[in-house]
């Protein structure tokens, strides 16, 4: 066998060797270049609408949380809280003199039971007097035929019978005023406590009064968007004069504090990755500063390109060669750890990631599944 040949075979092992040792490593340690920077971008979103008058950051700027980021025009709801406060007074004002009248009424009809009580109490005098006068009558007309009074008493008894029945005419009248003075009082009462409503602090109209002033305050203090965190602010387009909708994004601010890496890798590798699993990640925009991380989470699922409604409500189906099957990648979130010196994140840029299979802790293993 010429010299020649054993080269070229040796050469040809080493390569099988290599490919095989390189495709084992490769299993073992699951590798992606499919690798991004992420992290959680807020929208910054207004509460409130108006002109913007002044800018407190400027693009790409780094900002602390609760830093000014703009300032909408605060004298229209400067305004609104002045005319809230007005209401919310004059609605506390009415409160205290309906108050005050339900107490004036209170009163009356207190005036009206005494009314009341004293006409029955003299209704019950003068029935007394009439049974009386009645009896003395009787007494007198049995004895004028026995000679034993005179026609002139009987006379008098009957007129004094008949000055207490009258009597008793004008006391029953005064009753029945006194009455209707009473059922009017609680008439008005029931009416002025319905007008009240409920006291204090339950009362409907002072809660409504209350609700709009508080609701004023929150606008005035809406008018100044500060920063919800620490982070970027990122492609500002916000200017002075600008007009800031409600509910309406007005610029993205970058969370410092919540980078993460999210690898996609094969599906074939992630049987191999498990939460708290070491991970590497070399970021293309400092190739030569590896970054330590561990997995975090693995995504359980993607989005199918196949299955969706088409033409005719028919499903599409794209055609595939039989004899090739390229392998679904599955998310992989990985946490990062201290960062080298000097490197920055962006989010949206690329990376490696390699995961170094079996150095899961089990507990972080569990933990990650739960």
């Amino acid at each position: 066998m010429s010299k020649k040949i054993v080269f070229t075979s040796l050469v040809v092992l080493c390569a099988v060797l290599f490919v095989l040792l390189k495709n084992w490593y490769d299993l073992r340690n699951p590798w992606t270049r499919d690798g991004h920077v992420r992290a959680a971008v807020i929208q910054v979103t207004p509460n409130v609408s108006g002109q913007v008058v002044e800018m407190g950051v400027r693009d790409n700027e780094f900002v602390e949380q609760g830093v000014l980021l703009f300032q909408i025009d605060p004298r229209p709801f400067d305004a609104q809280l002045a005319q809230a406060r007005a209401e919310y007074d004059r609605t506390g004002d009415n409160y205290l003199a309906q108050e005050q009248n339900v107490a004036s009424v209170a009163a009356q009809l207190e005036v009206a039971r005494a009314a009341v009580v004293q006409a029955e109490s003299a209704i019950r005098e003068i029935d007394a007097v009439i049974e009386k006068n009645a009896a003395e009558l009787q007494r007198q007309q049995r004895l004028l035929p026995q000679r034993a009074t005179s026609q002139k008493q009987v006379e008098s008894a009957m007129a004094q019978h008949a000055v207490s029945l009258e009597r008793r005419k004008g006391t029953e009248a005064a009753l029945v005023q006194a009455r209707a003075r009473y059922n009017s009082a609680a008439a008005q009462l029931d009416e002025a406590r319905a007008t009240l409503g409920e006291l204090g602090d339950a009362n409907p109209n002072i809660r409504a009064a209350r609700a709009a002033l508080q609701e004023a305050q929150l606008n005035v203090e809406f008018a100044r968007v500060t920063a919800p965190v620490a982070g970027y602010v990122t492609n500002l387009n916000l200017r002075v004069g600008s007009h800031a909708v409600a509910n309406q994004p007005s610029l993205a601010l970058i969370d410092a504090d919540s980078f993460w890496i999210e690898g996609f890798f094969r599906e074939t590798t992630v049987a191999r990755i498990r939460p708290g699993d070491r991970a590497l990640v070399t970021l293309m925009s400092y190739p030569d500063r590896p970054i330590e991380g561990q997995v975090e989470s693995i995504g359980w699922g993607i989005a199918q390109q196949d299955g969706a409604t088409g033409r005719d409500l028919l499903p599409q189906v794209r055609p595939t060669f039989e004899w090739i099957r390229l392998a679904q990648r599955i998310p992989v979130k990985i946490a990062l750890g201290e960062l080298p010196e000097g490197v920055l994140l962006r989010v949206g840029t690329s990376c490696s990631v390699k995961v170094l299979g079996g150095t899961a802790i089990p507990d972080e293993e569990a933990r990650g599944y739960k």
